[in-house]
């Protein structure tokens, strides 16, 4: 059900094209060659170093804290891989494919054909019930609807969903593993599926050696515990501010796009210290009205869209990442214990 005031279709239709003017005049729309390649080589330069302390450490239980180091590393090459599906980094849908199967399949294990596919309808349907993907997570529920229809175990969870929203992300990492591996093997429509199938079969195979080879065996299944469970939470604490908390959509709810856009997304507050930590999904609201905007000129674009917004009376949200984590728990526990409207957040 349609949860807050969320205006009428604009009748002019022409509010997005002023928008994108003001953008793309501003030339904030153009390529970042340089800023991607000292990007990749700085995130590649530290997966070296990793690799070299991981070597040179050997069958030590300070593998841990590698494991959390390289976790970081995966995830900012994950990033990379995000921009590289929305064509910021490269003009050509083939040059972005090369670095975002390098980045997903390859280097963090995560098919970047059956990504691509999941997030593009997450983009084109943005906090709409029955349409976005990133709202249709199991175990958890968004809506009362979805909150309904859970029976035992499942209703016991979504009741304590949001205690509970933290520890699931340790997991997240191998659950993005599994669904990719499924994807390969059961899925059709992958555009490179034998390639993503080989690329992915490389890095388990390189991972698991590299792990078993140098530490002892308990060692090697805390590395891989550890390792994934950080990954996991860091990805997860990095997009569940974007649109946890903010208003659900439905059909019936006729909005234009760049209402749709802005309305059911958060920005999150902070310095060139979030925007690296974040890989630019701070800013959420820009990023979801100009997807192949490099992620560089996010920050330079956010005072134009935010005045525009103000301009024409479209709510803009932005708040800090604690602010923004407790927004979306808030969501959770409305839902999970039906004590109030959600996605008032």
């Amino acid at each position: 059900m349609s949860n807050t005031d969320l205006g009428a279709r604009s009748d002019r239709g022409s509010e997005y094209a002023d928008l994108s003017r003001l953008v793309r005049g501003a030339g904030l729309l153009d390529r970042r060659p340089r800023y991607y390649a000292a990007r990749v080589t700085l995130v590649l330069a530290c997966l070296v170093v990793v690799g070299v302390v991981f070597v040179r450490l050997g069958p030590s239980w300070w593998q841990t804290a590698t494991a959390a180091v390289l976790a970081v590393l995966l995830a900012q090459l994950a990033f990379l891989g995000h921009d590289a599906g929305h064509r910021q980094i490269f003009r050509t849908r083939r040059a972005n494919d090369v670095v975002g199967l390098v980045c997903g399949n390859l280097l963090t294990g995560i098919s970047y054909g059956w990504w691509v596919d999941k997030h593009n309808r997450h983009h084109a349907h943005p906090n709409t019930e029955g349409r976005d993907p990133d709202i249709l997570v199991v175990p958890l529920s968004f809506t009362p609807g979805q909150a309904a229809t859970q029976r035992g175990m499942r209703a016991l969870f979504v009741r304590h969903q949001a205690a509970l929203f933290f520890p699931l992300l340790l997991v997240e990492g191998l659950h993005l593993h599994a669904a990719s591996v499924r994807a390969i093997v059961i899925r059709g429509g992958l555009r490179h599926r034998a390639t993503e199938a080989g690329l992915l079969v490389l890095h388990l195979a390189g991972y698991l050696a590299a792990v078993f080879v140098v530490l002892s065996v308990p060692q090697a299944i805390v590395f891989i515990l550890v390792n994934q469970a950080v990954f996991g939470l860091y990805l997860g604490s990095s997009f569940a501010p974007n649109h946890k908390g903010m208003p659900i959509l439905t059909e019936a709810d006729d909005l234009d796009y760049l209402r749709r856009q802005v309305l059911t997304a958060r920005n999150v507050r902070g310095g060139r210290l979030v925007d690296a930590l974040l890989g630019g999904l701070n800013y959420q609201i820009e990023h979801h009205l100009f997807p192949s905007m490099p992620r560089p000129n996010l920050r330079d674009a956010q005072p134009l869209v935010r005045q525009f917004c103000a301009e024409h009376g479209i709510a803009y949200h932005e708040t800090t990442l604690i602010q923004s984590w407790a927004q979306g728990l808030a969501h959770l526990r409305a839902v999970g214990t039906g004590s109030t409207r959600p996605g008032d957040g």
